[in-house]
């Protein structure tokens, strides 16, 4: 799944895309039922009124709509809309094309241009077909067609947001981290705003690293955060015909899921786990793809500081990998509110969680909530949040039984 480039059925790092790109970012999903849409007639013929309207797949068929006007998106409608995008990750086994949508759509961002949205990023200008023509772009448009039912239906959450929600619910349902993502991106309204073709990585440039620092850190990413957002290379497959790269068939892809063949990073290419930066270190398999700029991870210096230890440390992966993630989608974004929308805040978490080690140790001076808490843990003998009637029951019949026998003794 190269980052920015594929279709159905790539993954998230140098670009293994649909067409003779070669890009860095290339994920795939897949889906078998994907075609190119630019094979469609009518679709051939929005390409010739590109400048005038965007690119729209419903459910219903094909069709040009004058662009919308900017706005933020709904809270709930994200809600309802991600629950949306599980489902169609069950179904489609997507999981590697919406990441790739997603990393492609913010990885136009040029740190070194202030005005938006001439300085790229996450804006949703990847829905207009002057961009899906970018060679690293080939396949995108299939994502966009899986998608654009679920923008149909919650037209209160813009392509920026879905774009990156979709990315998102990708990686987290495929067993990845959390991450602290935000919305509100304001879309781009034309395709006269779209960036010029070429922000994007390639997947076998001369000097790899080279080409991986010049490329990210003009989005203002650094060695870790170039090497931790590679690791999502741990979804997906390249196919030949479509990128260049990789083999038509391996034994981990000839029965899928979703269309068969290709070649993957990984043995289990729909989990997200540390998988990838271990099998690129081994390179023991013959049937699992490393690119040139996988491969440039192990033998850069500085980059392999930082693949040594996901290698050995997933949860250290997972952290840096959240925040990496979620610092490339925001980058270049516009938000309205400017503070962005938080769709996964815990109501009580504010809250002081009970925790029975807390007060074992006697190091630690608690609050006198939860002082209190412990005084009826001791009192009732059940938890604090949860008193256990059984146990407050019986000490009430242990003290009458007490009693009555005191009495009886006394009475003698």
């Amino acid at each position: 799944m190269a980052l920015f480039s594929g279709a159905a059925s790539a993954r998230i790092i140098p670009s293994v895309s649909l067409s003779s790109s070669r890009s860095f970012f290339s994920l795939s999903s897949s889906s078998s039922s994907l075609q190119c849409l630019r094979s469609s007639p009518r679709i051939s013929h929005l390409f010739l009124n590109q400048r005038r309207a965007e690119v729209r797949v419903s459910s219903g068929g094909y069709g040009t709509v004058s662009a919308p006007k900017s706005f933020a998106s709904d809270p709930d409608q994200l809600k309802s809309a991600r629950e949306d995008i599980k489902e169609l990750l069950r179904s489609k086994f997507c999981h590697p094309i919406l990441i790739r949508l997603g990393w492609h759509d913010a990885g136009t961002y040029n740190k070194n241009i202030e005005e938006w949205p001439q300085r790229g990023g996450a804006n949703g200008s990847l829905r207009f077909e002057i961009e899906l023509k970018h060679a690293a772009n080939a396949g995108l448009v299939n994502a966009l067609k899986l998608l654009q039912p679920i923008k149909d239906k919650y037209s209160g959450v813009t392509y920026a947001d879905l774009f990156q929600l979709a990315g998102a619910t990708a990686v987290e349902e495929a067993g990845g981290p959390k991450l602290p993502m935000k919305y509100g991106r304001v879309d781009v309204s034309g395709p006269e705003q779209c960036p010029e073709e070429g922000r994007l990585p390639d997947a076998g440039p001369p000097s790899p690293a080279d080409h991986l620092r010049q490329v990210f850190y003009r989005m203002g990413l650094n060695d870790k955060e170039i090497v931790a957002l590679s690791g999502a290379h741990t979804l997906g497959r390249a196919r030949p015909d479509r990128s260049g790269w990789g083999k038509p068939e391996t034994k981990y892809t000839k029965d899928g899921p979703g269309a068969p063949g290709g070649q993957s990073w990984t043995v289990q290419w729909l989990k997200f786990d540390n998988s990838y930066f271990k099998d690129i270190k081994e390179k023991k398999d013959e049937d699992l793809l490393i690119l040139p700029t996988d491969a440039a991870l192990f033998e850069d210096p500085s980059f392999k500081v930082y693949a040594e230890k996901y290698a050995e440390d997933q949860e250290t992966f997972f952290k840096d990998y959240a925040e990496a993630h979620a610092k490339l989608s925001n980058l270049g974004a516009k938000f309205d509110p400017p503070e962005g929308i938080v769709i996964d805040e815990s109501p009580n978490a504010g809250a002081e969680k009970f925790v029975a080690a807390k007060y074992s140790t006697g190091k630690r001076e608690l609050s006198e909530a939860m002082k209190q808490k412990i005084r009826a843990y001791e009192a009732v003998g059940g938890s604090p949040d949860k008193p256990l009637q059984s146990n407050y029951f019986l000490n009430i019949m242990i003290i009458i039984a007490v009693l009555a026998l005191l009495t009886s003794l006394l009475g003698n």
